[in-house]
């Protein structure tokens, strides 16, 4: 079989036991968990071959640099192949520098040395090239989410490079809220420095503060954001029908109305923090006052309960949620909550429905209130739900106040 998007049978529901695997590094975590998975298996080694901004890959390059075993030059590669050996613990390489064919069948050739032909598990996404070379050299590719599973929970050192990424978020935010925090009004509109205020200008100010803290905006800078979070202060990618349509992202913006900021800046590490604040200049309380009770308590409840015990996503998005209703916001469509995982990537597991958040994750957790129409307060912060016996806390990051001078008083 050669269809990439489907290869072999996977029995992923049974990969890996967070309760027994070493939590000590990325290397260990990692190794402990394919080799497990290929014993099980009855599969010979574990492939991966991607570019370097691919997630997978780049959690195996971790690897690789903990045990030394990669140059710089190496992990910059344009396309690499990488594979493990659950017997013998070993890793294997082959870019696009070293090899004067395609990486995927030079490390087909290398495997077909040192191991017998058989079953290869890969991320079920395989390049089609690469699963054809490995076919060719006598393996048969079938897919796992080994992968996907080991990133769930992050060690000390990657908890501290998505803390460094949210620190980043929130000189980016509070580089927003300054210049919020100096608007006028003028003509029913907010103007700063002679200038109108736009969803455009504040998302600059933003990336701006996240580039003088060491990080990178990746593009996940977003001002009012729909209900879909599609990037609509992004002038010239703004999607047809998003709110507000094409020229959104220049319009002025008003007083007494929440202004959504919302950012994901990648790390120099690669990892991602995730952070959202709703802010109102010269507001007169009212739906959104409440609403802002609403949230803020239901940040409280979550840490609460996931200190107590580990729980699935689509309960601790219902906690969050009825906190919010508690307020009395009881139309359906009032409340959105959402919690994902955070790490190589903005979202990533524990992402959806039944996955659990276990000890060692760290996750987005954001509620979302409509005030009225399409405007809606939102706020999102980084959760860490700590190992065995730990409290659950938030990572640091601006006041949830929806004053813009209180985000600049800490």
């Amino acid at each position: 079989m050669t269809d990439a998007d489907s290869i072999g049978e996977s029995d992923d529901a049974s990969d890996g036991d967070a309760a027994t695997e070493p939590t000590g590094s990325v290397a260990d975590r990692l190794e402990s968990r394919l080799a497990e998975t290929l014993e099980r298996r009855g599969a010979v080694a574990f492939v991966h071959v991607g570019f370097p901004r691919d997630p997978g890959l780049r959690y195996c390059q971790v690897v690789l640099e903990e045990r030394s075993d990669q140059s710089a030059a190496e992990r910059e590669q344009p396309l690499t192949a990488v594979a493990f050996d659950g017997d013998t613990r070993e890793w294997f390489t082959a870019t696009a520098a070293d090899a004067s064919t395609h990486p995927a069948r030079a490390l087909a050739s290398q495997l077909a040395d040192r191991v017998a032909a058989g079953t290869v598990l890969t991320p079920a996404r395989l390049p089609h090239d690469a699963a054809l070379y490995l076919e060719e050299a006598g393996f048969e590719p079938a897919s796992t989410d080994v992968l996907e599973r080991a990133r769930a929970a992050k060690t000390t050192a990657e908890r501290e490079r998505i803390a460094a990424a949210q620190t980043a978020a929130g000189a980016g935010i509070r580089r927003g809220a300054a210049l919020l925090a100096d608007a006028t009004i003028e003509d029913g509109h907010l103007v700063a420095d002679g200038d109108a205020v736009t969803p455009s200008r504040l998302r600059t100010a933003i990336d701006e503060g996240i580039v003088a803290a060491g990080a990178f905006p990746a593009g996940n800078t977003v001002v009012n954001p729909d209900s879909g979070h599609a990037p609509s202060s992004r002038d010239a990618t703004v999607a047809a029908g998003s709110v507000g349509g094409a020229d959104a992202a220049d319009e002025p913006l008003r007083p007494a109305e929440p202004i959504v900021l919302e950012t994901a800046p990648r790390g120099p590490g690669g990892y991602h923090g995730g952070l959202v604040r709703t802010l109102v200049v010269d507001g007169d309380g009212g739906r959104e006052r409440r609403a802002h009770v609403g949230a803020t308590q239901s940040f409280r409840s979550a840490a609460a309960m996931l200190t107590a015990d580990s729980e699935s996503v689509t309960a601790v998005e219902a906690d969050l949620e009825a906190e919010v209703r508690a307020f009395g916001f009881e139309d359906p469509d009032a409340v959105a909550t959402r919690v994902g995982g955070v790490g190589l990537e903005p979202r990533e597991r524990p992402l959806a429905g039944g996955d659990e958040i276990e000890p060692g994750s760290v996750v987005r957790l954001e509620s979302a209130v409509r005030v009225e129409g399409d405007r809606w307060l939102r706020i999102a912060d980084l959760l860490v739900k700590g190992d065995e016996g730990e409290r659950a806390t938030y990572l640091a990051s601006p006041s949830r106040s929806l004053e813009p001078r209180a985000l600049l008083e800490e």
